[in-house]
């Protein structure tokens, strides 16, 4: 039998199936549509009208705490102190020929004295061919280099102030802190300018390498005030607003403030710092002997005895004068020289150690040596002479 053509075809399943399909995907559309306009909705309709809200009334905030009085004091005393540098480098064209200066870096500073001499970081400087000194009123000024330590990482240079001169700041000392006391650091961290940091000094007398053929910078206050990039040179001070140090590193494997940050201690400060403006440069306590690190290395690995041997001895120096003795040669041979094991009782290693344990005294101060000659060790005293 044929079928009516009159009759509509029966639906197929897979007809029904994606109508089902389809019907559900609107009936998800619409449910996240509602969801995203059920907020707005239920302000709209649900939500109690009222009248408008009225303004909150401030809360009074009442004294500051002491120690916020304190510490806001400090640093508006001190802020005026404190000094931007930023250093420039001078590049050469190797086409051209054409000589110009490019920004190298910035660091921080501070004034010294009413002569208009600023402290800094030796690292901040080293290497750049200009330095620009911004004060905290916004003025610049060009800055001269009057020397430089680069074993004690301190620079000083000197501005023109004109007739409005920002206040040196106060200097304390370092000799008779504590961990624990309270600190406080200026600078100017990534370019941030006059950036205040608190902390406290987590320890002291700590020593870092300082490189090839440099002797370590002993001495460190190690504190935990934030120090970054671009603190270098800026001041440390304690909670009576005296400079203790001047932030120098930071230990860090990212490169930023890790809680670990070192200070050259001001007692080091003010012995280096006379001199670099009176001279030009540090002149080191010395003892008037030549010693060479890698021999010395070589030496101490063959006969065990850590300390400085003695290559020669200047004639008339202060060792000399001493009784201390170079490497001789006899008829039986060459004949090592003294090993110098101790300053004023504390071990020194090899030739850097040495010279930073001279570096706490002066030229002219008398100074016990232990000395190891052959199988035996004696005291000896020798007078400091200047050294190179």
């Amino acid at each position: 039998m044929r079928p009516d053509p009159w009759t509509p075809p029966a639906p197929r399943r897979g007809d029904a199936f994606v109508r089902r399909l389809l019907w559900l995907a609107l009936v998800v559309a619409a449910l996240m549509v509602l969801w995203q306009w059920l907020p707005a909705l239920q302000a709209r309709w649900l939500a109690p009208h009222s009248t408008p809200a009225a303004e909150r009334t401030v809360t009074p905030r009442g004294d500051l705490a002491a120690d916020e009085r304190a510490t806001i004091e400090l640093f508006e005393q001190a802020r005026d102190s404190v000094v931007f540098i930023s250093t420039a480098q001078v590049v050469r064209d190797a086409w051209t020929r054409n000589v110009w200066e490019v920004p190298r870096g910035n660091g921080s500073g501070f004034i010294w004295d009413d002569a208009g001499h600023v402290v800094t970081n030796y690292h901040v400087i080293e290497g750049a061919s200009s330095a620009t000194v911004r004060l905290a009123d916004g003025r610049d000024y060009r800055a001269a280099l009057v020397g430089a330590s680069p074993a004690h990482d301190i620079a000083v240079l000197r501005i023109g102030v004109g007739f409005k001169r920002p206040p040196p700041v106060p200097v304390g000392t370092s000799h008779d802190l504590k961990v624990g006391q309270k600190v406080f650091a200026i600078g100017n961290p990534f370019g941030l300018d006059w950036t205040l940091t608190t902390g406290i000094v987590s320890a002291l007398d700590r020593t870092l390498d300082g490189g090839p053929g440099k002797p370590p910078i002993e001495h460190l206050i190690q504190t935990d005030a934030a120090i970054n990039p671009g603190n270098s040179g800026g001041p440390l001070l304690d909670s009576a607003g005296r400079l203790i140090g001047i932030n120098t590193a930071i230990y860090s494997p990212s490169g930023a403030s890790a809680g670990i940050g070192f200070a050259v201690p001001v007692d080091t400060v003010a012995r280096v710092v006379p001199q670099l403006i009176q001279h030009g440069r540090y002149v080191r306590p010395a003892l008037g002997i030549e010693v060479d690190e890698t021999l010395n290395q070589r030496l101490a690995a063959a006969t065990g005895v850590q300390g400085v041997y003695v290559l020669r001895v200047q004639p008339g120096g202060a060792a000399a004068q001493a009784g201390l003795q170079g490497v001789r040669m006899t008829p039986q041979g060459l004949v090592p020289g003294d090993v110098i094991v101790a300053v004023e009782g504390k071990p020194v290693e090899g030739p850097g150690r040495l010279l930073a344990r001279l570096d706490d005294f002066r030229v002219g101060d008398t100074v016990r040596l232990s000395v190891r000659r052959g199988e035996a060790t004696r005291e000896v005293t020798v007078a400091l002479q200047p050294g190179v």
